[in-house]
């Protein structure tokens, strides 16, 4: 069997915390910024953890996760 590749796209957007949980950045950050207040601008600079019901499918894309 050939080795399982992983997908590029997702392994740039996705990592791992400490304890195994998968991380990612939020979305909207990154044009269109007048309108939008400096609180909602400074929460989107956190990184937030991905839904375990979405896990799956995203260790699915990245086998060495």
């Amino acid at each position: 069997m050939p080795k399982i590749k992983t997908n590029r796209g997702a392994a740039k957007r996705f990592g791992k915390t400490k304890g195994g949980k998968i991380k990612k950045n939020k979305a909207y950050a990154s044009h269109i910024l007048t309108k939008k207040s400096s609180k909602r601008k400074r929460s989107l600079r956190k990184s937030g953890l991905i839904d375990k019901v979405d896990t799956k499918a995203i260790r699915r894309l990245i086998p060495n996760l």
